[in-house]
């Protein structure tokens, strides 16, 4: 996960003789950066997801992020009905896995279908450009070279094929040497970083590294801390989630003190997570739950894109706690312990229309070092009881971590969340 930041390399070689004649395009005046699309400048405000491209629109944005290819026309379709602009991510096997670069017939397949799907779709009005890959590295290593020549002629046969979008890939935070060696191996058209919690350090990496490479970037990708190392655990390794409430200050802070607005080399951002998903919990970076209904974060980048605040109110929560401890305490208890657990909600919050609480088995299980994109089932007969901002609740009888949910809806279509973790301590 992470924060797409987009810059065109000097020294690249040209894709047209006339610039002017594409479609999308990057221009240079007065030091200052602009992207252009069909003749007219082009400030990415953007989200990087697959749905709720009409409430993106409502709220000022205009771009969206996609990492691969399922059911590209659908949402090229969804796209052009709603003005959206978007980034067509382009699977491509990572660069470490040499296995697969060393055999020539399975880079040929991967080849073939990428040609066929640009050319496809290189006509469709809501495409701004292409993006091969996701934070795949770059080595220095002769070993790569397979991937490099892979590579290479992906992004050749694209800026053949289709002249009127720009190439980019991404790495992961911002990397000198990754830079340099797409500098001097790969021809493309833009860099692109992924970054969350080093944005506040991005504007120094940029200057330190100017002396190299001064061209243009955005971010497509950015939001709060995830679940990884350096944000706070539990004794048992249990990541400590935000309120939806916390989170949204987060956002609109690092928005206000670490994005680069000023800077002529900043084309725009893409904030993270615009949709539903699973990773760690199905609420860590999920900006609408699994019905559409939307949290306060989508208020936040309304207020942000538009500069003024949201005629939509949204319910707030200011903390959770089980047996009148936080998740910070390592909340242990006995199996089949019955506790009680309550939310605390500002006055300025109004009213709610109902609380979902629910109980998970923590999610560890990793593939290949990913977090699991499995939605975890809520246990059954655990929530015993609910009463207003209450709940009493029978902790679960096998041994392990768990995690304790609640979610505030409102009746105009918003909702709130909050969530704790807790571990069952055998006998």
């Amino acid at each position: 996960m992470a924060l797409l930041i987009i810059a065109v390399l000097p020294g690249c070689k040209s894709r047209t003789d006339s610039a002017h004649t594409q479609k999308v395009r990057i221009e240079k005046k007065d030091k200052k950066f602009t992207l252009y699309r069909n003749g007219k400048p082009f400030e990415i405000r953007g989200a990087s997801g697959y749905s709720h491209f009409k409430t993106l629109k409502n709220c000022g944005g205009n771009t969206v992020r996609i990492w691969d290819t399922t059911g590209l026309q659908t949402i090229l379709d969804s796209a052009v009905a709603n003005d959206i602009a978007v980034v067509v991510g382009l699977p491509v096997r990572h660069s470490e896995d040499l296995a697969f670069y060393n055999d020539p017939e399975k880079v040929k397949k991967q080849y073939l279908a990428f040609s066929r799907l640009i050319n496809r779709h290189k006509h469709n009005p809501a495409i701004l450009m292409w993006c091969v890959g996701n934070e795949l590295t770059f080595p220095v290593k002769f070993s790569y070279q397979p991937f490099y020549q892979a590579f290479n002629n992906l992004t050749d046969m694209i800026h053949r094929d289709d002249p009127n979008h720009p190439v980019t890939t991404t790495i992961l935070n911002f990397n000198q040497k990754y830079i340099a060696n797409m500098m001097l191996r790969c021809d493309i058209d833009l860099i692109s970083f992924n970054i969350f919690g080093k944005l506040p350090q991005l504007r120094q990496d940029l200057e330190d590294f100017s002396w190299f490479w001064d061209g243009p970037y955005m971010l497509l990708e950015w939001g709060i801390n995830g679940p990884w190392p350096g944000t706070e655990q539990t004794a048992w390794s249990a990541y400590l989630e935000d309120t939806s409430w916390k989170k949204a200050e987060i956002y609109r802070e690092r928005y206000q003190r670490d994005m680069p607005l000023k800077d002529p080399r900043f084309l725009g951002a893409s904030v993270f997570f615009w949709g539903n998903k699973q990773e760690t919990t199905d609420t860590w970076f999920s900006l609408f739950d699994e019905n559409g209904a939307a949290s306060e974060v989508v208020g936040t980048m309304e207020y942000l894109w538009k500069g003024k605040m949201p005629a939509t109110h949204y319910p707030d929560i200011s903390f959770m706690l089980l047996d009148e401890k936080g998740g910070s305490d390592n909340i242990m208890l006995d199996p089949r312990e019955v506790v009680s657990a309550r939310i605390v909600m500002p006055e300025s919050s109004g009213d709610f229309d109902k609380i979902q609480w629910k109980v998970c088995k923590e999610d560890w299980y990793k593939q290949n070092n990913e977090n699991s994109t499995r939605r975890l089932p809520a246990l059954p007969n655990v929530v015993v009881s609910e009463e207003g901002l209450q709940a009493t609740v029978t902790a679960p009888a096998e041994e392990g971590p768990y995690r304790l949910f609640a979610t505030v809806y409102a009746d105009n279509g918003t909702y709130a969340t909050c969530n704790t973790p807790f571990y069952v301590v055998g006998k």
